[in-house]
């Protein structure tokens, strides 16, 4: 039984990442009410589920007369499976494609129990009903076209898994920047409190002292942004009330303490060389909250139609690191699909 030429096992595999795609993307679609393309690539083919045919066909082969040792062969071999390609897949690309986290007996979201006993079930369906008549149209094919036709499929699934690829990794790259630009604007709060602090008290100190606060403020801000931005994760501890806000929250406290320092720096009288210390100092601050301002990472992902695809054809994604920045991201790609339906 299953004795296949290697050709036949890459037909194989090829024809149920197929199946796999036209039933999941018939259930999510008729669930959304929307045609959703649905996988890691963006063509027709799911590769879990050509993977997942090939292991059910494998590890039922030595048990394929019982029924039971069938359905159990196929709980443990799928679930393996799933789980080493799910903790696989969020390492490399710090997402997760299916999160089973809300099931009842879940192990890490990757796995979880009424998965494994439907794993087992349908390994019965698949080698019992499915995969006999899929068997006999393939031994029907003449060996010629079977060969020509696995290796013209191969090749646009290995050019289309590889675009796919470079997408998931520019998802990974692109959430990990919009992570770093909330890090910054957080860093940039901390840092205009002190700035804010030490300029009301050298402000208000009398004539006479204010020499030696402004002598003690300099040499407070005398290094650099990016000396700064060091010390601050050196300090990392001491700026997680700050980080924990969301970057909505932390821009407009940014911009509420930018403007506070430019009025004290306006109203003040007192400090000519200190008050033009501040002045560059918040002109510094002001360029880098505006560059932040801008997401320029949304914007560069947004121009490419697989990176835009991948988050679209998986809107089950999760990342339990990344969640706000990719809640972020999800909103991005809606709106920017309503603005081009619009347009049209």
């Amino acid at each position: 039984m299953y004795d296949y030429s290697w050709i036949q096992w890459v037909f194989l595999f090829l024809f149920y990442c197929l199946f796999g795609w036209c039933f999941e993307s018939t259930y999510v679609s008729l669930k959304n009410r929307k045609f959703v393309n649905r996988g890691f690539m963006r063509g027709p083919f799911l590769p879990i589920y050509g993977s997942g045919a090939l292991m059910m066909l494998i590890v039922s082969r030595p048990v394929s007369g019982s029924l039971v040792l069938t359905f159990l062969a196929g709980c443990v071999g799928a679930t393996v499976l799933e789980y080493v390609t799910g903790v696989a897949m969020e390492a490399l690309f710090k997402v997760r494609y299916w999160d089973y986290s809300d099931q009842k007996f879940n192990f890490q979201g990757h796995i979880c129990l009424s998965s494994s006993l439907a794993w087992g079930g349908l390994t019965i369906l698949m080698t019992h009903l499915i995969h006999r008549p899929v068997e006999k149209f393939m031994l029907w094919l003449p060996e010629s076209v079977l060969t020509a036709v696995t290796m013209l499929i191969s090749l646009a699934v290995v050019v289309d898994f590889t675009l796919s690829f470079k997408a998931a990794m520019d998802l990974r790259d692109v959430l990990i920047k919009m992570e770093q630009a909330k890090r910054d604007l957080a860093r940039m709060q901390k840092r205009l409190d002190v700035i804010i602090a030490l300029t009301d008290e050298a402000l208000d100190c009398k004539k006479e002292a204010l020499d030696s606060k402004v002598e003690a403020l300099e040499e407070k801000l005398e290094y650099s942004w990016e000396e700064f931005l060091l010390q601050s994760s050196l300090r990392a501890e001491g700026m997680k009330e700050n980080y924990e806000l969301k970057r909505e929250e932390l821009t407009a406290n940014v911009e509420e303490r930018l403007e506070h320092l430019r009025s004290l720096i306006s109203e003040s009288t007192k400090g000519g060389q200190f008050k033009e210390h501040l002045r560059e100092e918040l002109a510094e601050l002001r360029v880098r909250y505006r560059q932040n301002l801008k997401k320029p990472e949304l914007t560069r992902y947004m121009e490419n139609v697989f990176r835009r695809s991948l988050v679209k054809g998986n809107p089950s994604m999760s990342s339990k690191r990344f969640a706000e920045a990719l809640e972020e991201l999800k909103q991005s790609v809606q709106d920017y699909r309503k603005k081009k339906e619009d347009e049209e």
